[in-house]
């Protein structure tokens, strides 16, 4: 049996444009839903890094309650005084775990969004370019003028001097 030749598959015309359509398409797509996912996640940042300065202020101020608690203890004792010092040690514990948890929040979201702004910006050059290039290739073709022989040559500089009236 003769061995079977090999097709070549060529590419039309038809089909080379549409996926190069579709992938200018993906690109601008991915460039929108970037922007939607930068503004969204550096919402998010914004809110945990408030959430966390409002829990730093809310430890320091527990800690100089605790320390002036622990002093009312130590001059008077009595049951109310230490009563409210385990309260506010047991409010400390809460928000030691609140800021433990928003600070490793933070951190991976911080993390995503460097890495999203990333991509931002390598899409959105991505897209600059090639509109660029669109642009410049959908341009209509300048029109060339002619070398002018050396009759027309003479002919135009007759019809350029001026005649002098006599």
């Amino acid at each position: 049996m003769a061995a079977k030749k090999k097709t070549v598959s060529l590419v039309k015309s038809a089909i080379a444009h549409k996926t190069i359509e579709q992938s200018i398409a993906n690109v601008a797509s991915v460039t929108g839903h970037l922007n939607k996912a930068v503004d969204t996640t550096s919402k998010t940042a914004k809110q945990l890094a408030t959430e966390s300065k409002r829990l730093g202020k809310k430890r320091g101020s527990l800690l100089k309650k605790k320390k002036i608690a622990s002093n009312k203890v130590k001059k008077e004792g009595g049951a109310a005084h230490k009563k409210a010092l385990r309260d506010i040690e047991k409010e400390l514990v809460g928000v030691k775990k609140s800021v433990a948890k928003t600070s490793s929040e933070k951190s991976a979201i911080n993390e995503e969004l460097t890495e999203l702004k990333k991509l931002q910006k390598r899409a959105s050059a991505y897209i600059k370019a090639i509109t660029g290039i669109e642009k410049a290739l959908n341009k209509p073709a300048k029109k060339r003028r002619k070398k002018m022989s050396a009759k027309s040559k003479a002919k135009a500089a007759a019809t350029s001097q001026p005649q002098v009236a006599a």
